[in-house]
């Protein structure tokens, strides 16, 4: 089951350590400017922060993530933090495994930066121009089955590497194009380089992507009080909508689920406007062979129940023969 909507309250109240917050972060241009972005927020609020690198297995092995295991990319941090060598750590959000570390409390989730798959491909071409047999990296078997799924010919390659590294073998011609995420190249400023921003029609995204996650101990309930101040109340429910999907569907983290949620304004039998949360789901075969999609609209503040009631019906469609 994913983290609920609503924050955790941590255990007990012990002093924050003296000293900037320690933020815990791997050592890609990407993670230190996502952590950077929470260190300013944290300074600009009055507390000292500073960065602190933590090596991940993830960064020392060039094998696709789906081999060498879920949270790869998370778990050294979250050790690190559960150790008292970090006092906070900041995730890219997609990054975590569903199930809950108990050492430890989600105590922000940011505002979220664009959701979207992004195509960046040679000479300024978008999806649809590029000729069959193409050859497109991705790092995402998600990513690799949907676009399996338009039935555009084209060659899908295993990609690994730093953003500066991907984005380079399009410049070089080893690749016509690759699949990233759009919040990554915004982030590291890079966007302009895009050639097509992938709709959602086309190309759902990961559950959670484009979303930070920002941890503290359990036990430090002066520091989650702090972070709590950098939380987005309409990003936490959307991307719990959405990890509780991907929890419900026992899928991890590499699997080939997309999920997108977004608050959106509807009207009441008297023509008042209200809020409700809207969740698409996809599950898909890994040859991209076959796929099943469903939606649901409900109450906000129900986002885990959402999600988990759109996997039970993507699973009545068949996601589990597909995911197996």
């Amino acid at each position: 089951m994913s983290e609920p909507a609503t924050q955790s309250v941590p255990d007990s109240t012990p002093a924050t350590p003296p000293g900037p917050i320690r933020i815990g972060t791997r050592g890609s241009l990407l993670a230190t400017t996502q952590a950077g972005t929470v260190r300013d927020a944290l300074i600009a609020q009055g507390h000292p922060a500073e960065l602190v690198i933590v090596a991940t297995p993830g960064d020392l092995s060039s094998d696709p993530v789906e081999k060498i295991g879920v949270g790869v990319f998370t778990s050294a941090l979250r050790d690190a933090l559960a150790a008292g060598e970090v006092d906070v750590a900041v995730h890219s959000y997609k990054d975590l495994p569903t199930a809950p570390d108990d050492r430890l409390s989600l105590a922000a989730v940011p505002t979220r930066e664009d959701s979207r798959d992004a195509l960046v491909a040679r000479d300024g071409l978008v999806l649809g121009e590029l000729p069959a047999g193409s050859v497109v990296g991705t790092s995402s078997p998600r990513r690799a089955t949907q676009l399996t799924a338009l039935g555009l010919g084209l060659e899908i390659r295993p990609l690994r590497g730093n953003l500066d590294s991907r984005l380079r073998k399009v410049a070089d011609g080893e690749l016509d194009a690759i699949v990233v995420a759009l919040a990554g190249l915004k982030r590291i400023g890079r966007h302009n380089e895009v050639t097509e921003a992938l709709d959602p029609v086309q190309m759902l995204p990961a559950p959670a992507q484009g979303a930070l996650a920002v941890e503290c101990r359990r036990d430090d309930a002066e520091l989650h009080s702090v972070l709590s101040g950098l939380d987005d109340p309409v990003t936490r429910a959307a991307v719990s909508a959405e990890r509780a999907l991907l929890a419900e569907l026992e899928a991890g983290c590499t699997a080939p689920v997309g999920a997108i949620a977004e608050v959106v304004e509807s009207l009441d039998d008297d023509g008042r406007i209200f809020e409700e949360l809207s969740l698409r789901g996809v599950a898909l075969a890994a040859d991209g062979s076959d796929s099943v999609r469903a939606s649901v609209v409900g109450p906000v503040g129900d986002a885990d129940a959402l999600g988990i009631a759109l996997a039970r019906e993507l699973l009545d469609l068949g996601a589990r023969d597909l995911l197996a």
